[in-house]
């Protein structure tokens, strides 16, 4: 049964159940990602009937092209985002860090999961069990897509070779297993965690090796944003902090205009009721670099107003649940910290990162 954009379906006692249609990339991260998301849904609202869409995508269908070169912008959400447009489904499950800092017109992400250990990890040829970044031989061959990674690692551990590894994390993992092309790879540890092969990971890298990507290990929930609704029913899922952090996070790479044809790493953390941002940008050899570290208080005990924005959005974000002075100052703080960089030279090393690596 359909009722105007709405579809409902009507079981065998008559009892009418409406139905939400969640997109989602075919691969299997993707998969459990969405999976992990619908088994809260159906517990919030049991009543409702979840139909999962999956789709190929441009970043998945292309395996032989670095990320970085491929024009970069929604290159894992525009088929998925169409979908949504043509209300085929009504709500799309990403990785936050997939997702551009502007996103189109009559969209939002209208749920910012718990983040996930936002971390990078090295997974180790088999052959080289028990050793490290730091202690494999000369020359040794790091496979990694990420100009991010490739930038910071290089900087650190000037000894090893970086080249491109494309692929979904099987992919990639098997690259590394069946052939002598790689000594190691670099991998999200939350992807490895989520499809449970932890017992991969050598080393979980820290931010004084590799600071992560923005949005890196957080899941978001993309909704047309006039559905207010689906927006109402999926708000519930936001993890407070894990919108702060994110909200500073995107707000700093917006700033910057950087994506992923340009080295920018992050760290956040909440402590004492203050969110701390340290943000870096790189040159592709990683030989120049700023990197800079600012605070903001985000209250507690009371002392914040409890005024939510129901509608407005920040970088992307609708969190309706979230005090709009806490959001404001997370926002602030990565427009602040991106300005700093930007007074010490920040956009020439950026530019010069982006015509080098358009040049490769």
């Amino acid at each position: 049964m359909e009722e105007g954009p709405y579809k409902f379906v009507r079981d065998g006692t008559g009892k009418v159940s409406r139905v939400i249609r969640i997109g989602t990339r075919k691969s299997q991260l993707a998969r459990i990602q969405t999976d992990s998301v619908a088994a809260k849904l159906q517990e919030l609202y049991p009543d409702v009937r979840l139909e999962i869409v999956a789709m190929s995508t441009i970043g998945d269908k292309i395996l032989d092209t670095a990320l970085s070169k491929i024009g970069e912008k929604s290159l894992f959400t525009k088929e998925l985002e169409n979908a949504l447009e043509r209300n085929e489904v009504d709500l799309v499950v990403h990785s936050l860090k997939d997702l551009p800092t502007s996103l189109p017109a009559g969209f939002t992400i209208g749920a910012v999961l718990r983040r996930e250990n936002p971390h990078d990890a090295v997974v180790l040829h088999p052959k080289n069990a028990g050793k490290t970044l730091a202690s494999l031989p000369k020359n040794s061959v790091v496979g990694t897509s990420s100009l991010r990674r490739a930038a910071q690692l290089k900087r650190r551990f000037p000894h090893l070779e970086f080249k491109d590894i494309r692929g979904n994390l099987n992919t990639r993992l098997k690259k590394l297993d069946d052939k002598e092309d790689f000594a190691a790879i670099i991998l999200a540890a939350a992807g490895l965690k989520r499809m449970g092969w932890e017992d991969r990971i050598s080393a979980v890298l820290q931010p004084e090796d590799c600071m992560y990507a923005v949005g890196q290990g957080a899941l978001a929930v993309e909704v047309r944003a006039k559905d207010t609704d689906i927006l109402d029913m999926v708000s519930v899922l936001h993890d407070p902090d894990t919108v702060l952090r994110c909200i500073a996070e995107r707000a700093f790479l917006k700033r910057l205009e950087g994506g992923c044809s340009v080295p920018v790493a992050v760290h956040t953390y909440i402590k004492d009721s203050q969110l701390y941002l340290t943000g870096a940008v790189y040159s592709l050899d990683g030989s120049e670099s700023l990197k800079e570290t600012m605070q903001t208080s985000i209250c507690s005990g009371g002392s914040c107003s409890e005024e939510v924005d129901e509608r407005l959005q920040r970088v992307g974000v609708t969190a309706t649940k979230i005090p709009a002075d806490l959001q404001d100052g997370a926002e602030r703080l990565g427009v602040d910290l991106a300005d700093l960089l930007l007074t010490k030279g920040a956009k020439e090393i950026l530019t010069v990162a982006r015509q080098l690596n358009d040049a490769r």
